[in-house]
């Protein structure tokens, strides 16, 4: 922490001009003369990269999220900001998305282990253990289920009306995995665990009768996308979850609405997303495609959304987003 305080008292100076700067810009930055508006710009540039700084080297909150508004400020008067639609939309999933998901990493990542490992382990449980197997289902139904009733599911209504059930389906999982998060992220722990453990389950079931080349094959294809997108939705609850047990320096009121202005801006961008996976299940998997087609177009959208996150992101997150819903509406596009 004393660090900490040396650093913002070397450079509270700076960043008190650079709100003076832009209190004083207006919303046009007419209110500047020439001089001023490179002052503006030099010092827009400086705290820019002491914003990266704070984050990286000392995580505190409160010093960060007061760069963050200075910078947005002093980008919207440098770039003749005003809100438009369009400039809005570019600037969200340009910047805003990219870095929400960005800065949720780690929360990601947890959200991840909460559903792979009861996926991994129900699975390992069925396919190895008769008892597990006999206590699921009869042999008759575990016949049908591995048969016809799994790949029937997928041709069950027409392409487009399946494509649409689906996106409704996962949007609303993700979701509740987003808003119940804010019941200081149990349930939404909860409910990665209990979709992770029905894959694995289905999964056990298909490796037991010796038919796992037909599960993934169906599985695959939209399956790496869902799932990415539910397990980022996941993380996005996590984080809100974790702001009520740890704001911070932060009243708990000010670390939720921040935290829920980033999910936010998660969930509207998986929506896409789950467009992008329902078109999938609905056209690609029940498709007559031989099965790496299959399976590689639903590889080829998944290392596709991880590129943009990846490729994105972090320059995203240095420029000063922070992944709020507030900033795509602030932060207009760049000439």
């Amino acid at each position: 922490m004393g660090n900490l305080d040396s650093y913002v008292q070397a450079n509270q100076s700076e960043w008190a001009r650079l709100e003076e700067l832009v209190e004083k810009a207006g919303t046009n930055g007419k209110g500047l003369s020439g001089d001023e508006l490179d002052e503006l710009l030099s010092r827009y540039q400086a705290t820019s990269s002491q914003l990266s700084h704070v984050r990286s080297a000392y995580g505190d909150p409160a010093i960060a999220a007061r760069l963050t508004r200075a910078v947005a400020a002093a980008r919207a008067v440098i770039y003749g900001a005003q809100p438009r639609a369009r400039g809005a939309l570019r600037n969200f999933f340009l910047n805003t998305f990219p870095a929400a998901v960005w800065t949720s990493r780690t929360a990601i990542f947890i959200s991840a282990l909460a559903f792979f490992i009861p996926a991994i382990a129900t699975g390992i449980w069925i396919a190895t253990s008769p008892t597990a197997i006999d206590a699921l289902t009869t042999p008759a139904l575990r016949e049908a289920y591995i048969q016809e009733d799994f790949e029937a599911y997928y041709s069950s209504a027409p392409a487009a009306e399946f494509s649409t059930r689906v996106l409704v389906n996962n949007i609303q999982v993700s979701f509740l995995a987003f808003v119940a998060g804010i019941a200081w992220s149990v349930p939404t722990i909860l409910l990665l665990a209990f979709n992770g453990a029905g894959i694995g389950q289905a999964a056990g079931l298909f490796h037991d009768a010796g038919e796992a080349g037909r599960f993934w094959g169906l599985i695959l294809p939209h399956g790496l996308l869902e799932i990415t997108a539910i397990v980022v939705a996941g993380g996005a609850g996590l984080r809100l979850g974790w702001s009520l047990i740890s704001p911070g320096d932060r009243p708990r009121s000010v670390a939720l609405a921040e935290e829920a202005q980033r999910a936010a801006s998660v969930i509207i961008g998986l929506v896409i997303v789950f467009i992008i996976a329902g078109l999938i299940e609905g056209f690609v998997t029940p498709s007559p495609l031989d099965t790496w087609a299959r399976v590689s177009i639903g590889a080829a959208a998944f290392a596709a959304f991880w590129a943009y996150v990846l490729g994105l992101g972090p320059t995203a997150a240095a420029k000063g987003h922070t992944g709020s819903i507030r900033d795509a509406v602030r932060i207009t596009e760049e000439p």
